[in-house]
């Protein structure tokens, strides 16, 4: 027979034991409370900092040098294609090729109606010509992305124009958990620096990479965005705004874009 104080130490043993078990299941699985609360955070950080109308799809080709004249025929009839087709319900922002950065790279943003306008789109395209268009660019293609981004509220994406000069599209991973906190601080800075020049367009990831913002900006030429970018760092509020920005970031790239000659916006 057990003696009481006996009991007493194996059912703490037990409930040790329990303890570390789930503490172990929590960190290889997550616990139902981590889980509920990291979906609780998305959702709501979706709502509060995301513009909620309009889903934009990020879609980018890595192309063969020798084929570059070959895919932009190719893409041109697809995207253009697709742009000037009432039914399907999607807008091209643009189409770019890279002229800095990863090189042979396209990279085209197009913007649906919302979630359920993808969804409805992408079936009208799979089942039209134009997923033979679509098709007709593959062989030129050494690899494929896409991601669903939503703008953030504060700053809607431009409407189509023709400005000329260069693109610029700035991504940054961020550390998990921090969306918030980085649009907070962006959106702070942003002011001062639109006083010289304002962003065409600034998204966040909801599908596809996740943790990552998009911001593009326009400039006339690469010393017109040296010039304009030295001006914004003596405004009060914008080094702060990089300073914070970039402690919430693991990486980020900088890519020069060209536009194509279909791109609405240019």
């Amino acid at each position: 027979m057990l003696t009481s104080l006996a009991k007493r130490s194996i059912h703490k043993v037990a409930l040790t034991g329990a303890r570390r078990t789930i503490s172990v299941q929590s960190l290889l699985h997550g616990s139902p409370e981590a889980k509920k609360a990291g979906d609780i955070e998305v959702q709501q950080h979706s709502r509060i900092v995301a513009r909620g109308k309009y889903v934009h799809g990020f879609e980018v080709h890595r192309v063969q040098p020798g084929a570059i004249d070959e895919y932009k025929a190719a893409a041109e009839k697809y995207y253009a294609g697709i742009k000037d087709a009432p039914e399907l319900h999607v807008k091209l922002t643009g189409s770019w090729e890279t002229l800095v950065g990863q090189q042979d790279t396209f990279v085209h943003i197009l913007e649906y109606e919302n979630y359920a306008g993808f969804d409805k789109t992408t079936e009208l395209i799979r089942t039209s010509h134009h997923a033979k268009a679509y098709k007709a660019l593959l062989p030129y293609v050494t690899s494929r992305s896409s991601q669903l981004t939503q703008e953030f509220a504060f700053f809607p994406t431009a409407p189509p124009h023709a400005q000329g000069g260069i693109f610029e599209l700035r991504s940054y991973q961020l550390k998990p958990g921090t969306l918030l906190e980085w649009e907070n601080a962006w959106r702070r800075g942003i002011e001062a620096r639109r006083k010289f020049v304002a962003p065409i367009g600034a998204w966040f990831s909801q599908v596809g990479r996740l943790h990552q913002v998009n911001h593009m900006w326009q400039y006339p030429s690469l010393e017109a965005r040296k010039e304009l970018r030295e001006k914004a760092w003596q405004i009060d509020g914008w080094a702060e705004t990089v300073s914070k920005t970039s402690q919430l970031a693991t990486h980020m790239d900088s890519f020069i874009l060209l536009p194509l000659s279909y791109s609405p916006l240019k």
